[in-house]
């Protein structure tokens, strides 16, 4: 399992995701969720992969050779990032489809899905989830981020304090500790944590972070965190005897 957060809100992009790959519980490994490609200097262009890794590896070898033949559609041909966003999509059920062929066992799922983000040209910056059928999603005003993989356990804190018009800063904290949590409650999700922070229109991948479990700032980061929800919880208002009621006795 993994967890893969894309927040698009107005300054620009919060991207982040976990390196942990669990084929069982006696097998579990590293590997990098975030993909960055070198493209043309009018774009940037970050993909967040979950699922089977031998899909997304394999729709990752084809992206990047399809750019490196100059294939008639590839992500220095594409115009904007839907468009970009049906590309991947139409990769994506190919290799599946080429694996699933392959291997020939009715348990096997070659199922991946994706999160493309960034910037073409004089387009908005943005993120897209791509379903492994292929089709697509873009975040909204009401909903400012996208998610896949293991996104119960994080999801609360981005719908209570993520808004388009949140700080960049913030709302990479924010995603941090939605990350965190996830790591907090889901075995299948672990460090390295990687986060990539976009400002609109820079064309720039400097802001690039990847912390270890045992990094400083992480682990300041949850102490801070859990601290000041144990605050909040001590100071919510105590329960009132007003709302007391007789209990329904099943005869």
């Amino acid at each position: 399992m993994t967890y893969c957060i894309a927040a698009s809100i107005n300054e620009g992009l919060i991207l982040v995701s976990d390196s942990r790959t669990n084929a069982g519980i006696d097998n579990v490994s590293t590997h990098g969720k975030m993909h960055a490609f070198d493209t043309r200097s009018d774009r940037k262009i970050i993909l967040l992969c979950a699922g089977n890794l031998a899909t997304t590896q394999a729709v990752l070898e084809q992206l990047h050779r399809d750019k490196i033949k100059n294939a008639a559609t590839n992500i220095n041909t594409v115009e904007c990032l839907s468009e970009a966003a049906v590309y991947l999509g139409h990769i994506s059920v190919e290799k599946q489809k080429q694996h699933l062929n392959s291997e020939g066992q009715s348990a096997f799922n070659p199922s991946a899905t994706f999160i493309l983000a960034g910037q073409i040209a004089n387009e908005p910056h943005g993120a897209y989830m791509v379903y492994s059928e292929g089709n697509s999603i873009t975040s909204s005003a009401n909903t400012p981020f996208l998610q896949i993989g293991e996104s119960k356990y994080g999801k609360p804190i981005l719908d209570r304090f993520l808004k388009p018009d949140t700080s960049i800063d913030e709302a990479a904290r924010c995603c941090l500790v939605s990350m965190d949590s996830t790591i907090r409650s889901n075995a299948s999700v672990g460090a390295p944590v990687e986060m990539l922070i976009y400002r609109k229109n820079s064309f720039s991948l400097r802001e690039y972070y990847c912390f270890d479990d045992d990094d400083d700032y992480m682990l300041q980061l949850r102490r801070s965190w859990e601290s000041k929800l144990r605050e909040a919880i001590a100071a919510l208002p105590e329960l009132s005897k007003n709302s007391i009621r007789t209990m329904r006795v099943d005869l």
